[in-house]
């Protein structure tokens, strides 16, 4: 009882950092995004896919991510539980999304304000990702290509350290996604 109480104080009061970060490009302060981050010592034995969010600014525009944020729980991620070269809501239930709150570039396409889904494909190599106007979908069941906004390719980056539940951040004028040992990030320009 006590490990369940420390790992649910652990959760609460990891999504609260105080500290403030700077955006070196616009020297406007943002707020750090919230992470699910338990001790290594604690295993997180919390079960399902937890709701969260994450949400930064990149220069005056505010940049919120919902999710679904599943476990690796000594499972195979890559090739096992997320299939390879197959449409991935990239989180878990329903899709997760993307609400900007005034025009961006993401890849060089202009992709204006309002709220989007956000798809991947990923592979060993090479990830495809989906900015998709239909962003009330479960899983991929209703997945239709016709809504893409945008759809363009990022390399996956293998990371030392293991993210036991897969986290979304605004930071450094990117979207980043961290789950297991891989990182990919969707440059906002």
């Amino acid at each position: 009882m006590r490990n369940f109480i420390f790992v649910l104080l652990t959760v609460f009061c990891s999504c609260q950092p105080s500290e403030k970060k700077i955006n070196k490009e616009t020297s406007a302060r943002t707020e750090p995004t919230a992470y699910i981050i338990l001790p290594q010592q604690v295993p997180d034995t919390l079960k399902g896919s937890l709701k969260a969010e994450a949400k930064g600014m990149i220069g005056d525009v505010t940049i919120k991510i919902n999710y679904h944020s599943p476990a690796v729980r000594s499972r195979i991620i890559w090739g096992g539980l997320v299939a390879n070269d197959k449409v991935w809501v990239t989180g878990a239930h329903m899709a997760t999304s993307i609400e900007i709150s005034s025009a961006i570039k993401i890849s060089g396409t202009e992709i204006a304000a309002g709220k989007y889904a956000l798809f991947t494909i990923p592979s060993k190599d090479v990830w495809t990702v989906i900015i998709n106007k239909n962003w009330q979908q479960h899983l991929a069941d209703e997945y239709d290509p016709k809504d893409d906004v945008l759809r363009f390719t990022v390399t996956p980056q293998i990371q030392e350290i293991n993210q036991e539940r897969l986290m979304y951040s605004v930071e450094d004028n990117e979207i980043k996604m961290r789950w297991e040992k891989v990182l990919i990030s969707i440059p906002i320009n």
